[in-house]
């Protein structure tokens, strides 16, 4: 066996390109900064890797999960990594979407008509990701989320659309640490991909009316749920054939295919009820939203069909077709290095070497036991590969990912205990103002490619010089960095402002309970207003995992230099000037910037 001792010093990162000062909270902040990796290639990943200081302890839970408590730090440092990961894999899922909205009451049959509301799916999806227990797997399930992509924009005229979309979620939670072939089913299956692909209600050929198979999902499975648009190498790198690219799919086959997702419908087993609206409509019951998709028999096309160069025979069963189609998907062979450099881009850097997404395929095709598929092993050869956990990559200037706006936050509330003091978690979408937006949202994009693309080369940088992917700078301009400074200003000092933060609905009008609900434990912090010094230590470790220079820490603290309040202040002072400590870090280059 071998083992591995990460061992970043327990100070501020040198020699780091991404420096900022405190006057560079704007876009050149962003733009500063390269996400990915052109180093040669590390040894293989170690199958036991311990982690000397606190700093790369901090650095591999803030990939593994949301963010890294004092406590989870020494965990990891006493486990290591392997045997860390394993516990929290091992871990059930905690409550789920679909069963947090209903113990909050979201599926009443009232005149509240929640039967026709989808924005409940938000306050859903945030507190997943900001208070879940089982961070681990909620940050693997968000990472699954901007592959199988759906929108809850694209959903939302179903009924119950809310509960659609969090049994979606609960799907990519359950299945995290489970097998890619038994997710692809059930996401296949499910009603909000059904309803957000067309192929919840998707009819088989007419020869009279001319009405032929929806190709929608036939044509994004293969295109962005399985093999890609290009014949991969195994290291991810595109097969070319005189120079050119070999394409791994045909409108043929995308037409062939599409009669495999013919005859689904909703089960609607349990029944409908009459909407409370006039004039009145049939309205199914909740619990349709967690079942499968049924097979309607008579609607599903009897032709053969044949792609990929399998052959789905005439007159084959609709579930059979389906598993047919479904086994071929994931027998091939672009599957392992076109998933794998996606979910190395959501974790750890945006621009994985060949050799990195090589180990990473390797695990995908096989765990070891001759399981293909497994995506515990294939998330743990990620978090634990040599590339991810080495030193090296801290001083490599193309090393790196950008942070996803939604991970800040959901690392912000995790570091200091958010809570929702009335129990609602009523977080409005982010993305409603121009003025203050977050610009991303989970379980919001939109559109099936995600907030942005994986191949996405930021123009006009060095980045492009180099043709270095970096895809989360596409949600990068002049708008979305200001918009997301007056954000923070608006949320850090007291928390996420909730209209009647005690009722699960939200009326039109002001209320006298309206205010901040959704609220930090800035506690041990306020324990050190007056010693900016400490101040920003403890923050550069629990955000940063020691990672903002000497140089930026000094432009910092020497701005608190002038600043009056004091530990016998006001709280409210004493909360602001956390908050604005916390503000200056979370706009740092260094920090938007995780290496």
């Amino acid at each position: 066996m071998t083992e591995v001792v990460s061992d970043i010093e327990d100070k501020p990162a040198q020699g780091l390109p991404f420096k900022a000062t405190t006057t560079a909270i704007a876009a050149a902040s962003f733009l500063a900064a390269c996400g990915g990796s052109s180093a040669p290639a590390p040894p293989a990943v170690s199958d036991k890797i311990t982690f000397a200081t606190d700093y790369a302890a901090a650095r591999f839970l803030q990939r593994a999960q949301f963010s890294s408590s004092e406590a989870e730090i020494a965990s990891v440092k006493s486990m290591g990594a392997s045997a860390w990961l394993d516990a929290q894999m091992s871990t059930p899922s905690s409550t789920g979407g679909w069963d947090w909205l209903s113990a909050r009451g979201y599926s009443a049959i009232d005149n509240n008509r929640f039967y026709e509301m989808d924005f409940h799916a938000n306050y859903m999806a945030w507190y997943q990701i900001m208070a879940s227990p089982d961070g681990v797997r909620r940050r693997m399930a968000l990472a699954l989320s901007e592959f199988f992509v759906v929108g809850i924009s694209g959903v939302s005229t179903v009924s119950w659309p809310q509960f659609a979309m969090a049994h979606y979620w609960d799907i990519l939670c359950n299945n995290a640490f489970g097998n890619y072939r038994k997710l692809l089913e059930d996401v296949t299956l499910s009603i909000a991909m059904g309803e957000f692909l067309n192929t919840l209600g998707n009819q088989k050929e007419d020869v009279a009316s001319g009405r032929l198979p929806d190709e929608n999902y036939s044509r994004e499975v293969m295109q962005l749920f399985t093999i890609g648009l290009q014949q991969l190498n195994l290291d991810g790198t595109v097969v070319k054939v005189n120079g050119a690219p070999v394409d791994t799919f045909t409108q043929s086959d995308v037409s062939n295919l599409a009669r495999v997702f013919t005859g689904y419908e909703a089960d609607d087993t349990e029944g409908y009820f009459d909407s409370s609206s006039t004039p009145s409509y049939r309205v199914r019951k909740v619990g349709y939203t967690r079942r499968p998709m049924k097979l309607n028999a008579n609607r599903h096309s009897m032709l053969e069909a044949r792609f990929l160069g399998a052959v789905v025979p005439a007159g084959t069963e609709g579930s059979a077709a389906l598993k047919i189609a479904l086994d071929t998907l994931f027998q091939h062979p672009n599957v392992g290095p076109f998933f794998g450099r996606q979910m190395i881009q959501r974790l750890v850097c945006s621009n994985p070497s060949p050799a990195y997404v090589g180990r990473v395929t390797a695990v995908f095709n096989n765990n070891g036991k001759g399981v293909r598929g497994d995506l515990a092993a294939v998330f743990k050869a990620i978090l634990t590969d040599a590339e991810a956990t080495d030193a090296a990559g801290l001083s490599n200037a193309s090393f790196g990912k950008l942070r996803e706006p939604m991970v800040r936050i959901a690392q912000w509330g995790r570091t200091f205990k958010v809570k929702s003091l009335k129990g609602t978690w009523k977080i409005g979408n982010p993305n409603y103002s121009a003025v203050n937006a977050l610009g991303q949202s989970p379980l919001q994009a939109p559109s099936v490619f995600n907030f942005f693309r994986p191949g996405y080369v930021p123009p006009n940088t060095a980045m492009a010089a180099l043709q270095y992917t970096a895809p989360e700078f596409q949600l990068v301009n002049e708008s979305t960095t200001a918009s997301y400074i007056n954000y923070l200003q608006d949320n850090l000092i007291n928390g996420m402002w909730v209209r009647a933060p005690e009722l699960i609905t939200s009326p039109e009008n002001p209320t006298a309970t309206d205010g901040p609900d959704i609220v930090p434990d800035y506690s041990a912090e306020i324990a050190l207003v007056g010693n900016p010094q400490a101040l920003f230590a403890r923050l550069n470790m629990l955000l940063c995992a020691g990672q903002i220079s000497d140089a930026t820490l000094k432009d910092m603290t020497s701005v608190f230099a002038y600043e009056p309040t004091t530990s016998s202040s006001s709280d409210n002072s004493k909360r602001a000037y956390v908050a604005k400590a916390i503000m200056f870090v979370m706009c740092c280059a260094e920090y938007l910037v995780q290496k």
